[in-house]
């Protein structure tokens, strides 16, 4: 290792966590660079993505997000630290941030080679969406969206929207919209209408080496597209989605392959009240009496 960059979130404190990259670079001869992508305040001399070792982002998983963008071309490894938060990209707390980097530099990690969506509009260009791509009305009128897979017409719908997500997105709008749950390991990526008005559309989980087509309808109050939150804007109404699968690397310092701990840790997954009223009465038997069977 010669060089680090470092991405850091706009308003959200990170000066312990920069303090610590500081010193550990330091200690060891590292050069520090900040990755200049997006808003963010400046903390270290400019550097390119291309020449560092590794990238570390210093806020959440929205700053995660970013420096995979930024990253995606070189492949280089981002290094996710949750400064105040908690989220499905970050590899470690900002307390643990030395520990983690000396796992880094020892190779005691994992390349967690991350899928993104590929979306393609009639302009020809292509923007990714590590996370999700959403078609959404504006206004009152309801949307009509045709969806294809390998050409093929799937339905007809009209409604609010449509959400596009990857494994890992599927956990986000996609699943507050009654989407499945895909493990973070899943080759395929999921198709969830928003608030569809009558027929029948179930989401559609489609393999990451189909191609998925959204002919847009729109009403009188138009249309807004996102990707990962941030909206673009396109006069196209016909988008095709394809799937990445090795898009940015993500350190991967554990050994989930499914995201269910993370999951859990956020409430996003919860089990029955009953079993936990079960389970916690097994418990405080068992602490009144430490030689019941029970």
């Amino acid at each position: 290792m010669k060089r680090v960059g470092v991405l850091v979130h706009p308003t959200r404190p990170v000066a312990d966590a920069l303090k610590a990259l500081r010193s550990w670079t330091e200690e060891r001869g590292f050069e520090l660079v900040q990755i200049p992508h997006g808003e963010q305040p400046s903390v270290a001399p400019p550097g390119e993505v291309s020449s560092c070792d590794l990238i570390a982002a210093l806020g959440g998983d929205g700053t995660v997000l970013k420096a995979l963008h930024a990253s995606a071309p070189t492949k280089t490894p981002v290094l996710g630290v949750a400064c105040g938060s908690l989220g499905a990209l970050t590899t470690t707390q900002e307390g643990a941030l030395s520990i983690g980097l000396d796992r880094f530099a020892a190779g005691a990690w994992g390349a967690q080679q991350l899928p993104a969506l590929g979306i393609r509009a009639a302009e020809g260009d292509i923007r990714w969406a590590i996370n999700d791509f959403v078609v959404v009305r504006r206004g009152g009128t309801q949307l009509s969206i045709d969806v294809y897979a390998s050409d093929e017409l799937y339905v007809r719908m009209a409604g609010d929207g449509m959400v596009v997500a990857t494994a890992l997105g599927s956990s986000a709008y996609s699943m507050a919209a009654g989407g499945p749950l895909l493990t973070f390991d899943t080759g395929a990526f999921v198709c969830t209408p928003l608030e569809m008005h009558g027929g029948c559309a179930p989401p559609l989980v489609v393999p990451h080496d189909r191609e998925l087509t959204l002919q847009v309808h729109p009403g009188h109050g138009g249309f807004r597209v996102e990707s990962d939150g941030f909206e673009f804007v396109t006069e196209a109404e016909r988008f095709g989605v394809v799937c990445e699968q090795a898009f940015a690397t993500l350190v991967d310092t554990g050994d989930s392959r499914t995201g269910f701990p993370w999951l859990r840790r956020r409430g996003l997954i919860a089990d029955s009240p009953r079993v936990l009223a079960r389970r916690d009465a097994v418990v405080a038997a068992q602490s009144a009496d430490p030689d019941n069977s029970l």
